[in-house]
């Protein structure tokens, strides 16, 4: 009898134990918390996503991290990077999808590694994975970077750079998403329609890529056949006029587009013409 309450009383108390083992788990913030930061970059979404480990007045690379050896590029886990779209990086094409994110750091000069391997770790790592390696020079930062960083810098129209930063170091290296031939096959296709603003948005483009000027005149006129033009429309204009070296015309097209401004008393485009008739007037 008292051997049966012995093992009852020990029961209750590894129910009771096991209960506070359970109760006793605390959520805590993650001392490299995960991070994500997304782009757009030309047609497409780039996304970046790591976990950011901090300085914590140690010395980095060289040191905590090695040296030209593999490193998964953050704490946890291997960094990842995702776009919708196929792009270039450095001039070679990668496919749309999503991959891990290696490094090699060096002392001037640092390898990165897309790898196909989206569960990869610096022990699992397989070079037959990798679908991209390309060298970036690093560079040293005037100021510490307390936690790892990546940001998206120089942005154009169809590329940006990709920078990682921590602690005195920065590396950086160049994307790009082919937007060019998309454009075109758009404006050769929308241009067989009668739509003003279809043609004043293609010769536009034309002009801002150094096309045939001639074209975006032509353009620019169906435009305005079409539609009484607006004096941003008639600024366009004298832009492609002075760039095919028709001062004269430019002009005028601007005198128009001053008036207009000054109707609608735009400051900017009332500077902006004024200062370009002056300058078209020196070349007559």
């Amino acid at each position: 009898m008292n051997t049966n309450n012995n093992f009852r009383t020990m029961l209750v108390c590894l129910m009771l134990l096991a209960g506070f083992t359970v109760s006793a788990q605390i959520d805590m913030p993650a001392p490299s918390p995960l991070g994500s930061v997304s782009q757009r970059v030309g047609f497409a979404d780039v996304t970046i996503t790591y976990s950011r480990p901090s300085a914590k007045d140690r010395v980095i690379f060289g040191d905590l991290v090695p040296f030209d050896k593999l490193w998964r590029t953050g704490a946890n886990a291997a960094t990842k990077i995702s776009f919708n779209e196929d792009i270039k990086i450095e001039g070679t094409l990668v496919k749309a999808g999503e991959y891990s994110v290696f490094t090699i750091p060096g002392k001037d000069k640092w390898t990165f590694i897309l790898n196909s391997d989206l569960k990869a770790s610096t022990g699992s790592y397989s070079q037959d994975k990798d679908v991209l390696r390309i060298t970036a020079a690093s560079t040293t930062l005037p100021n510490n970077v307390e936690s790892l960083t990546f940001n998206f810098v120089n942005l154009t129209s169809n590329g940006a750079e990709i920078e990682l930063q921590w602690e005195k170091t920065a590396v950086r290296f160049k994307i790009e998403n082919e937007v060019d031939a998309v454009v075109m096959a758009n404006i050769k296709k929308q241009t067989a329609g009668v739509s003003p603003s279809v043609y004043f948005a293609s010769a536009r483009y034309y002009y801002n890529t150094n096309r045939d000027l001639k074209q975006a005149l032509d353009w620019i006129n169906l435009a305005f056949a079409a539609e009484e033009p607006t004096f941003w429309m008639l600024r366009q204009k004298s832009l492609i006029q002075a760039g095919l070296k028709d001062y004269k015309g430019a002009i005028s097209t601007a005198e128009l587009s001053l008036a207009k401004a000054k109707e609608a008393k735009n400051d900017d485009y009332i500077k902006m013409n004024t200062d370009s008739i002056a300058e078209w007037k020196k070349m007559k």
